[in-house]
């Protein structure tokens, strides 16, 4: 969960918007916010893809979502990662699948990102420059 100094409106445009996304999530850039289709890209392909299932402007965000560049996970198929109600941020992300190892990837993930896009609304700055686990 995500508690952060601002209004849901400014949550969910910094929580949406491609440029202020790559900010904070390790300079992965988000392609759209559609039914028809959204991506994660890094730099040279695709990360995560899926679609839009229920947007509700400014208060809740399902997306269909799968792991594209890790085969073990993307054989997985989708989950669902929803966004919360209220002027706070709450992501639950699940699949249908016991033992998951996109679940135990995106538990790791999403605390750093959330981290960042908390730090980077109330003071400008991120507080990690990388996913990847430190020494």
């Amino acid at each position: 969960m995500l508690l952060a100094r601002t209004t849901p409106e400014k949550l969910w445009q910094a929580f949406l918007d491609p440029e202020f996304n790559r900010l904070y999530w390790f300079g992965i850039r988000q392609d759209g916010t559609k039914a028809a289709g959204w991506k994660l890209r890094f730099s040279d392909g695709v990360a995560d893809a899926g679609g839009v299932i229920e947007i509700e402007k400014p208060r809740r965000l399902v997306l269909k979502w799968r792991n594209e560049f890790r085969p073990e996970l993307r054989a997985e198929g989708y989950s669902r990662a929803f966004r919360g109600r209220g002027g706070k941020l709450t992501v639950t992300h699940e699949i249908d699948k016991p033992q998951s190892k996109l679940t135990e990837a995106v538990s790791g993930g999403w605390p750093k990102i959330l981290a960042n896009l908390k730090s980077l609304i109330e003071t400008g700055a991120v507080v990690s420059q990388s996913l990847r686990k430190s020494a």
